[in-house]
């Protein structure tokens, strides 16, 4: 049996004759940059979030940026994150020529741990970003604690998290914005690069939305210094079909990891996702921990299992970021991770036959693995 990572086209498949009418309108009305479709996917979204505003922009780095932007961050001050994520929270931060500042995660999570945060406060910290890593969210009551006696916005990368639920309340609607990327891979993908920013805060809605508009509040008319960050309306005609599905392939991607949970209990020297009892965890990823990750990978990958790895550099190890000279040893858990994560297929139309093979495959090939160790 061959089990891809990712298939996409098992997601669009039921729903294409859906996508194809919400383009074929797009095309009908030549609205393909911003537009009424943008306007119509921001409402909705807004809604499915329990958020007051949404704002479709180019990309999640692009509403990582602006929000960021929006605060006022700039050169010579410092935004507060975690060294184990893609590359763009940090790039977010150095595009508007703050330094990113690190600190390591929880070992059981992977999200920012709110124990270290204080340490690494200085004058110049602007802002804090906390990461909703592989569908779940950062521990927020502490951070959010932690923010306001320093007076410290907070913007939550949520670029994993749609849908996911922290205490009852969606991801997004915690900090002062909620920053999601559409990459077709993603809970909710598009059909290209597409992203949001979601706000309760009417003047940092305004901000943001003049900022994606070239700095524009109207046609012709720059208030300030702004960029291209718009949202095309093929994007936003297909994430309209899409979102309509969001909550039942969340709901799916639960179920798959349960059947994980169940079915790789026990393995010896494999730690399985953990779900907090604050989360309502959405499974972007199913990320286990596993000794020998490289053999691991490719073994699985001869059996028709493919498998990522997410992320094997952490941002402090980066050549980029050789300038913040944090070697190994910085950051011990995010470290740890980087060496040893494994993420399993994930998505909503994995079959139990699919789920059942990955968890007899893996526990064969630990097994194999370890019998070479022994023999070594």
């Amino acid at each position: 049996m061959k089990v891809p990572f990712l298939d996409l086209q098992a997601q669009h498949a039921p729903i294409r004759a859906e996508i194809n009418a919400a383009m074929a309108e797009v095309i009908d009305q030549c609205s393909f940059a911003g537009g009424p479709f943008v306007t119509r996917l921001e409402e909705e979204f807004a809604a499915f979030c329990n958020a007051k505003y949404a704002i479709g922009v180019g990309n999640g780095t692009d509403a990582l940026w602006l929000s960021l932007l929006a605060l006022g961050v700039g050169h010579g001050d410092e935004v507060i994150t975690v060294p184990n994520t893609f590359m763009a929270t940090a790039e977010a931060i150095s595009y508007t020529g703050a330094k990113p500042v690190l600190v390591d995660v929880d070992a059981q999570t992977h999200t920012m741990d709110p124990s270290l945060i204080e340490a690494a406060i200085t004058p110049r910290t602007k802002a804090i970003i906390p990461v909703h890593l592989y569908g779940q969210t950062a521990d927020m009551d502490p951070i959010l604690a932690i923010a306001r006696k320093h007076n410290l916005p907070v913007i939550e990368d949520a670029c994993q998290a749609h849908g996911a639920e922290y205490k009852g309340r969606k991801a997004g609607t915690l900090g002062v914005t909620g920053c999601f990327s559409f990459y077709p891979g993603k809970n909710l993908g598009a059909l290209g690069e597409a992203g949001a920013v979601t706000t309760e805060d009417p003047e940092l809605y305004q901000k943001i939305k003049t900022l994606r508009e070239h700095g524009q509040p109207k046609k012709y008319v720059h208030s300030m210094i702004g960029w291209n960050a718009r949202m095309d309306g093929i994007q936003a005609a297909a994430l309209s079909v899409k979102l309509k599905h969001l909550a039942r392939w969340n709901t799916q991607r639960r179920s798959h990891a349960r059947q994980y949970d169940q079915l790789l209990s026990g393995l010896e020297g494999v730690v399985l996702p953990v779900e907090a009892s604050y989360a309502r965890h959405v499974y972007h990823l199913y990320p286990i921990l596993v000794p020998n990750r490289d053999t691991v990978l490719k073994l699985m990958g001869e059996q028709g299992v493919a498998c990522g790895i997410h992320y094997p550099v952490p941002v402090h190890l980066q050549e980029a970021y050789r300038q913040l000279q944090l070697g190994p040893g910085s950051f011990p858990v995010s470290e740890r991770s980087a060496q040893s994560e494994l993420s399993l297929p994930m998505y909503p139309e994995l079959t139990q036959a699919q789920i059942e093979y990955v968890a007899a495959t893996l526990r064969q090939v630990v097994a194999r693995v370890r019998q070479h160790e022994c023999a070594v």
